[in-house]
């Protein structure tokens, strides 16, 4: 009886709600007059302080604006001030500069002048009182005499004769009994004594009125600069207030434009919906008695055979069937969580065909059986490879120790050569079936790929169909519950909700100036909790079959990303056996150019050994990757074939859990 009742067809219980609404819908009427008429009250009241409101803003704005444009001009004339300021202070700097400079140049010359002055001075002193004493000779040796020749010889306004006669006397061998006749020498000296001492005196007096004059200058221009400062900080902070101001009133400007346009906006919002109300009431008179005739078509739709027959290709019904296909997805699921732990891409192929469902298990264990002896083989290869290879180096290595002994042993090194030849051009045909295998592989696997993905928008396109016939369904509903959604594309508009919030951020806005928020009026979108149990059955059945849709593209798009990255595998394999035949067949080209060498150079011991050494550096070539990797390589063969041997037990219905 419960699978019975589980296995019915929910369009039925649909069909039931639908049937069962049309008993209730014309109960309502008077609880809807009610709310209509309530509304109407509140658009009769509501609007009055929105007016006082719009008069308050429009009388505010011309002020404000009249206030921000006398602050601007404020503010032009104190920037002006401002850079006065600042260039009368950048003036007043450079001028002190400008004076120190001077200043600094005028007392080096002057203690320069001075020095000279003291100096020369200080030689004529000395010379004069020499001379009275009577002991010029000891004068001579002094360098007060050598400061007085170059004091003579520099002087230009000195007369010729007075400069001859200093000269003579400082030229002489300076007798200590010396004394010149009429006191001519003594006379001249005490004259430039005289005329430089005045001199001195007169730069000395120079130098101290040109310090009190920079003394006075300096006062003055840092007096000059302290003004300008003081006015500059305080002009600054004139325009920082200004500029404060100017941004603070813009805002208020703003804002209280802002909340007129609000204003305007919600009033005419206001009228607009009361009078759009008062229309919406005569409608919904009207079609309440349509609403029977819409509960009466969307059953005709429902209960239609062709609608029938499509939902009961599309919506799910429980069966024995499907618990069958659960437990085969959930053995191919162990399966490839086995396989995909071995995480080789050699088998992602296998990979693919468990997860498909064109593919049986049995084609599956044969590939796996495949795989399997393909890994055996490839073990069975390397272990030949391996002794070959320790056996070519065992044989190379001898014959470079016996080469200086016997040139006979080269002959060992040609038939190695020889079987080296051989066993590349072996392992280049393996290398060369193993790609067209690979291309094989490749093509079935694309093929089964394009089967999945054909299934795939077939069930979309189905389950599209079932969907857009919901959807009708609901939008005949629609059309007496909802008039609004009914129509395409719907025109966005406010819900009484919407308006409700927005009349309480009017509220908010204006206090306690702004009306109450409107009542609630009558709508046919909560009718009756019949009208919401159908729309929510309908609404869950197309969910449904979106829900089925979205898995359906989450295994296309998950298998899609397989069959990509397998294809990336597979691309990426055959680069690399594309490139180890290309170095196979380059070793195979280098053993026979060894063999040829060999031949060749038979009688030469030293080239012999040569051609050797580079016949052994080939072997590392091709045989150190594997011996390095031999065991690892081995491992995880055998890893590989207990995974395979474990997703083969579990397709056959082990059970590992």
């Amino acid at each position: 009886m419960l699978r019975s009742a589980a296995g019915a067809n929910p369009i039925r219980k649909v069909v039931t709600m639908l049937q069962n609404l049309q008993k209730r819908v014309e109960a309502e009427g008077a609880a809807e007059k009610e709310l209509f008429d309530k509304y109407m009250c509140y658009c009769k009241n509501g609007a009055g302080t929105l007016g006082k409101a719009i008069e308050a803003a429009n009388t505010k704005m011309p002020q404000v604006a009249s206030d921000i444009k006398e602050a601007e001009s404020k503010k032009t004339q104190t920037e002006e001030e401002l850079a006065t300021h600042q260039s009368d202070r950048d003036a007043a700097k450079s001028a002190m500069a400008q004076a120190t400079s001077i200043r600094e140049k005028e007392a080096a010359e002057y203690a320069k002048e001075k020095a000279d002055a003291d100096a020369n001075i200080d030689a004529l002193t000395k010379a004069t009182a020499a001379i009275e004493k009577g002991v010029a000779g000891g004068f001579l040796q002094t360098n007060a005499a050598q400061v007085l020749r170059r004091l003579t010889l520099a002087k230009e306004d000195m007369m010729d004769a007075d400069r001859k006669e200093i000269m003579a006397f400082l030229s002489s061998t300076g007798s200590s009994d010396y004394s010149p006749q009429s006191g001519e020498i003594t006379g001249i000296l005490k004259q430039l004594n005289d005329e430089m001492s005045k001199a001195r005196a007169d730069a000395t007096a120079a130098e101290q009125g040109a310090v009190k004059s920079f003394a006075e200058l300096m006062a003055a221009k840092k007096k000059e600069i302290s003004a300008a400062t003081s006015a500059i900080e305080t002009k600054t902070a004139r325009v920082g207030e200004l500029g404060v101001s100017i941004v603070q009133m813009k805002n208020d400007l703003s804002d209280t434009d802002e909340q007129l346009m609000e204003d305007k906006k919600f009033s005419a919002d206001l009228q607009k919906n009361c009078a759009q109300k008062e229309a919406e009431w005569g409608e919904m008179v009207k079609t309440r008695g349509e609403e029977i005739v819409a509960l009466s078509e969307t059953i005709k739709i429902l209960n239609d055979d062709d609608a029938l027959e499509l939902f009961k290709k599309t919506l799910p019904t429980p069966s024995a069937s499907f618990i069958q296909v659960k437990e085969g997805q959930a053995a191919r699921a162990r399966a490839l969580k086995i396989i995909r732990q071995a995480a080789r891409p050699q088998l992602d192929f296998i990979v693919l065909a468990i997860q498909g469902k064109k593919i049986g298990f049995e084609k599956v264990i044969k590939m796996i059986d495949n795989m399997v002896a393909n890994l055996k083989q490839e073990q069975l290869d390397d272990n030949n490879k391996r002794e070959t290879c320790s056996r070519l180096f065992d044989n190379a290595d001898d014959k470079k120790k016996s080469l200086e002994r016997s040139v006979e042993d080269l002959e060992t090194a040609i038939a190695d050569a020889k079987e080296g030849v051989s066993t590349t051009a072996t392992e280049i045909e393996a290398l060369k079936e193993g790609i067209s295998t690979l291309d094989k592989s490749v093509a079935e696997a694309t093929e089964q790929r394009k089967a999945e993905n054909a299934d795939f928008k077939e069930l979309i396109s189905q389950n599209s169909a079932a969907k857009q016939l919901l959807g009708m369904a609901k939008n005949r509903m629609n059309k007496f519950y909802n008039p609004k959604l009914y129509k395409a594309p719907p025109k966005v508009e406010l819900s009484e909700a919407g308006r409700i919030e927005a009349s309480m951020a009017f509220v908010q806005l204006h206090e306690q100036d702004a009306p109450a928020p409107p009542p609630e009026g009558p709508a046919y979108a909560k009718k009756s909790e019949e009208n919401s149990g159908v729309l929510a059955m309908i609404d869950l059945l197309a969910k449904d079959l979106e829900k089925e849709m979205t898995e359906a593209r989450t295994e296309e798009k998950d298998a899609q990303s397989d069959y990509e990255q397998t294809m990336t595998d597979s691309a990426d394999k055959r680069a690399l056996d594309t490139k180890a035949l290309t170095e196979k067949e380059g070793t195979r080209a280098d053993l026979q150019a060894d063999l040829e060498a060999h031949k060749e150079n038979k009688a030469s011991t030293a080239k012999e050994l040569g051609a050797t050494l580079q016949y052994i550096h080939s072997l590392h070539a091709d045989c150190d990757w594997l011996l390095k990797y031999f065991d690892t390589r081995k491992e995880a063969r055998a890893g590989e074939i207990d995974a395979l041997g474990n997703a083969k037990a579990v397709l056959s219905g082990a059970d590992f859990n």
